[in-house]
């Protein structure tokens, strides 16, 4: 359990290292803490790679099927995706809390596009992030402790390293080599704060969930990015097409961190957690 952790720290440290000199290069068209962010993840990519030889873990014990089931996984995943969020957005719009941004003109075009380009990057970030939490998090945590301890722990994780994130904006010609350090302070002291006690919950339940579609087949990592996907997709079309009102009488039932998630989306992943739960025992699995 303290390895993740002790990885999570050093490439973090390196990240702030390294992204001093990066923002002498690109200046100010990124902030520090966005790229030590950006570098912080792609650092987390890469060390799957050494990670999976030091554990002698292959492409199957992450949970990629073969190639044509793996096409027809995410799909799957993507579909699932839908009708688990769905819901929750209608929900929120019945309620109030969301409405179509008047000042937004869209045309047909131009929503098409803006939906291809919202799934592009919902489908890139769970390509990056289910092999790291799904696939070598869990699989290197199941060799050590049971496996519904590693689904926890790895949600942990999961929830956790989202709200690692430093409110502060450092100009290029003012960063120093401990810059980085100072919003890394800063990132680590935001995991604490209240105002994301909500979303950090409802994050916790969707690795949770995602977790559990891993674990049912030994290779289903498929289905989670799908599933991954569709949820990112949804609420990237929402944010782009609507207004939330946080003073509206049920506007504290969504959180600040993506103004979807929060209190209303924990409580129904809750409520898919508890069903599954009754309907293994019912089997009696």
């Amino acid at each position: 359990m303290l390895v993740p952790l002790a990885v999570l720290l050093a490439v973090s440290v390196l990240s702030c290292l390294l992204g001093y000199f990066l923002i002498q290069i690109v200046g100010d068209r990124f902030t520090l803490s966005k790229v030590i962010s950006k570098t912080t993840l792609i650092f987390l990519v890469l060390s799957i790679f050494p990670a999976m030889r030091w554990l002698k873990i292959n492409r199957s014990d992450l949970g990629f099927a073969s190639g044509k089931t793996l096409l027809k996984q995410i799909p799957q995943g993507f579909a699932l995706g839908l009708l688990t969020l769905l819901p929750v957005l209608w929900l929120e719009y019945q309620l109030g809390i969301h409405s179509l941004d008047p000042a937004k003109h869209w045309t047909g075009l131009l929503l098409a596009q803006k939906m291809g380009l919202a799934l592009l990057l919902a489908l890139l970030i769970s390509l990056v992030e289910e092999p790291l939490f799904r696939g070598l998090l869990i699989t290197s945590l199941g060799r050590k402790m049971p496996l519904c301890t590693a689904i926890l722990v790895s949600a942990l994780y999961y929830a956790s390293l989202h709200f690692l994130r430093s409110h502060s904006e450092i100009p290029s010609d003012q960063a120093t080599l401990t810059s980085g350090f100072t919003l890394l302070g800063e990132a680590f002291d935001s995991l604490f704060m209240p105002l994301y006690l909500p979303d950090w919950l409802a994050l916790l339940m969707v690795g949770m969930i995602l977790g559990i579609i891993r674990t049912r087949a030994p290779q289903n990592l498929g289905l989670c990015i799908g599933c991954h996907a569709a949820w990112v997709w949804q609420i990237k079309i929402s944010k782009a097409l609507s207004i939330t009102h946080f003073k509206s009488p049920y506007g504290f039932l969504v959180g600040h961190y993506d103004n979807v998630i929060g209190w209303l989306v924990a409580g129904w992943l809750s409520l898919v957690l508890l069903a599954y739960w009754v309907y293994r025992r019912f089997r009696g699995l």
